[in-house]
């Protein structure tokens, strides 16, 4: 598998990949989900809306110890990256990931897979770190306010000693960038280069550790960034740092 993802066709002039597919998928799964989770509501809940409280009240109740009363704003940027990068990191464990196959002009005889992990796409986690850094910032201007947002990087108060540190402090979010988006492509991406090997060499009993360990891979994946968002959402709207 290259790292790059497989073009399958074009429309109006922009090549719609198989990442692309997958991230429409992870879209639909989702809405499903929601749709489903609104029909089922009751006082009384079963398992299905058990399960979703819980990821909800954990997510909820952790933002709320850290951030206190910013919960409110800080809060469904965090579940919202959460269940996205779950649902696509869990998706691609399904049958059909990598086997069903699509012929195109320059794919061979063989084709190329349908269906691949949109988190392995270093384009669609670095737009994720973009949409996380960039509304962490939007934040901090909003509730902080443009003077306390500037000066966490421009500062002549001791000069040149908080000059310095705030020059450290604006590459440290530059440095996000990469750190978000190479993080959960490099774990997503060598777990299918894992799991391509080994059904390629046994493909009844010996992967299924493996699946194990992608499905633990998946969700530690995804409470990572989760989790670092809202660590960071809450430095930049505390007044006091």
């Amino acid at each position: 598998m290259q790292i790059s993802p497989d073009v399958l066709f074009t429309i109006a002039g922009f090549n719609i990949t198989n990442t692309v597919v997958t991230t429409l998928v992870t879209d639909a799964i989702i809405i499903v989900i929601a749709l489903a989770f609104k029909r089922v509501l009751s006082l009384r809940p079963g398992m299905f809306q058990n399960a979703v409280e819980a990821v909800v009240d954990y997510f909820r109740g952790t933002t709320e110890e850290i951030a206190g009363s910013r919960v409110s704003f800080i809060y469904p940027w965090v579940v919202t990256f959460f269940l996205f990068i779950v649902v696509s990191n869990l998706a691609a464990q399904l049958p059909g990931f990598e086997s069903i196959r699509f012929i195109t002009p320059h794919s061979g005889e063989h084709g190329v897979p349908f269906l691949r992990a949109a988190t392995s796409d270093l384009n669609l986690t670095l737009a994720l770190a973009v949409v996380s850094v960039i509304v962490t910032h939007y934040l901090s201007v909003k509730y902080t306010g443009i003077k306390a947002y500037v000066t966490r990087f421009i500062t002549f108060k001791m000069f040149p000693i908080f000059l310095f540190v705030g020059i450290l402090e604006f590459a440290n979010e530059i440095t996000k960038f990469i750190s978000f988006s190479f993080r959960l492509f490099g774990n997503i991406y060598a777990g299918e280069r894992m799991m391509g090997t080994m059904y390629g060499l046994f493909p009844v009993i010996l992967p299924v550790p493996f699946i194990a360990l992608e499905l633990m891979v998946a969700l530690i994946q995804a409470i990572v960034f989760a989790m670092l968002t809202m660590a960071f959402m809450h430095i930049m709207t505390d007044k006091s740092h």
